[in-house]
């Protein structure tokens, strides 16, 4: 509860924390909006493919021209620099900078992601990993190289599974165990086959409306169809160590007020194959019907009072929990995304403390077959026509050769895949050169030598 006093003794200091984005998409975007006005904070570069799309991005969000008008990197961050901003559109330039303290990625895209967090690793700097494709992709690998090196990889505050992480590192420094903990969002079935050209009329948007607004469909699908809540999920699992559910998440509807009574394990009436799992509520029931105090922006904890005293306590001081006073909630109903983002900045810079971070491969997203798909077609990716993300513990996935979400873009098809199956590597012609490729499986190797290490 220091990191604002620790930010104004840096501004006053005259020496702020020192950032470089890597995108400047929504999220970005609406860091850079509150960055602004956060003393002891500068960004001294953005990256960004499109420089003019940076431009608008920042007249959008209430910067003046001047204050991102700098020649270069080094003008910014010079003395006279003013706090000033350099634009550019070479990220790798922010990471080679050697007064940049702290990147943040927020590009999306998880071969990239993985490209600039080892640049950024292998140049010192602290990581705020936006991307949580990239995260779920090969996260545990890329944490354990920024320790060995020294440096923070994190989560990112204001999106949800660094939220999540708190609410869980909080119930659990108080001596609870936690029985579940994830997210809501709007979920229906049949959402998993949902398509680009398909997605607007479950927003109720018409197309012409969507882009007006620009809002790009393959991004708002993956939303929609299972797949980023899958991703976030696994995210959770392997920063806390909560479990996957083994066939896939469950989506139950639940509102607030039935989060102790839902999400507690099955043995004692509730919906968790286990104790310690993650899980996302939906805010609609199955027949399209809006849940009561629905959780859908929000995250929320369950946890259990393991005494006849605890719960007591519980009663006596109004905490919400299910019928027998057993199990109890806590959540938050909103998250502010980019807007909070400056929270994991300060962290790592100035505590060298993520918020929220892998400490192991617990969870993965594997690609799943929205329909029969054939022999030589090309899979679309994440959000598309074609697969979606299956968020199933990290050795199912091994059991599997499963073909991770964040890979599922580009490769041909060797063979067909029934609707609902599982796409594994042996189904796709990929480029074993490819660095995202590399990555990928020297982290599956690893997995797989400490499971056959751990059978001896």
């Amino acid at each position: 509860m220091n990191l604002h006093r620790m930010l104004r003794a840096r501004a006053a200091e005259g020496r702020p924390v020192t950032v470089g984005v890597i995108g400047a998409g929504k999220f970005g975007s609406m860091f850079l909006a509150m960055a602004a006005r956060t003393p002891g904070l500068h960004v001294a570069g953005i990256a960004d493919l499109s420089i003019p799309r940076a431009r608008e991005a920042l007249a959008r969000v209430g910067w003046p021209a001047e204050r991102y008008a700098a020649p270069s990197l080094d003008a910014a961050l010079s003395d006279g620099g003013g706090g000033a901003t350099a634009l550019t559109e070479d990220a790798m330039a922010l990471m080679a900078e050697p007064r940049i303290e702290v990147v943040v990625e927020c590009t999306g895209h998880p071969s990239a992601g993985l490209r600039h967090a080892l640049a950024a690793i292998a140049h010192g700097k602290h990581i705020v990993m936006v991307n949580v494709e990239a995260d779920v992709l090969a996260g545990p690998l890329l944490a354990e190289r920024a320790r060995q090196a020294g440096v923070v990889y994190s989560m990112a505050y204001g999106d949800q599974p660094a939220l999540v992480c708190e609410l869980v590192d909080t119930i659990r420094a108080m001596g609870f165990p936690v029985v579940a903990a994830g997210k809501g969002t709007k979920y229906l079935p049949h959402f998993h086959a949902s398509t680009p050209e398909t997605v607007w009329g479950h927003y109720g948007l018409t197309p012409e409306r969507a882009r007006e607004g620009g809002m790009n469909p393959q991004m708002f699908n993956s939303f929609l169809d299972g797949t980023k809540s899958g991703i976030e999920m696994a995210a959770i699992a392997n920063a806390t160590g909560l479990a996957p559910p083994s066939d896939g998440l469950g989506f139950p509807p639940c509102g607030t007020h039935d989060l102790p009574l839902v999400l507690r394990p099955r043995e004692a009436g509730g919906v968790l194959e286990r104790s310690g799992q993650v899980e996302v509520v939906s805010s609609v029931e199955r027949d399209g019907r809006q849940v009561q105090g629905d959780l859908r922006w929000g995250v929320y904890a369950v946890f259990e009072g393991e005494t006849d005293y605890i719960r007591r306590c519980f009663s006596e001081y109004g905490v919400h929990t299910d019928p027998s006073g057993r199990y109890a909630a806590l959540w938050r109903p909103y998250h502010l995304i980019g807007l909070e983002l400056g929270v994991s900045v300060a962290s790592a810079a100035l505590r060298k403390e993520p918020t929220g971070a892998p400490e192991a491969w617990r969870g993965d997203v594997v690609a799943t077959a929205k329909r029969d798909l054939q022999a030589g077609e090309v899979l679309d990716g994440e959000g598309g026509a074609m697969v979606w993300g299956r968020c199933v513990p990290a050795e199912r996935s091994l059991e599997l050769g499963a073909l991770p979400i964040g890979l599922a873009h580009g490769f041909a098809l060797k063979r067909a895949v029934r609707a609902g199956g599982t796409v594994g590597w042996a189904d796709v012609a990929f480029d074993p050169a490819s660095e995202a490729v590399q990555v990928r499986r020297e982290m599956e190797a690893s997995a797989a030598l400490g499971q056959r290490r751990a059978a001896e």
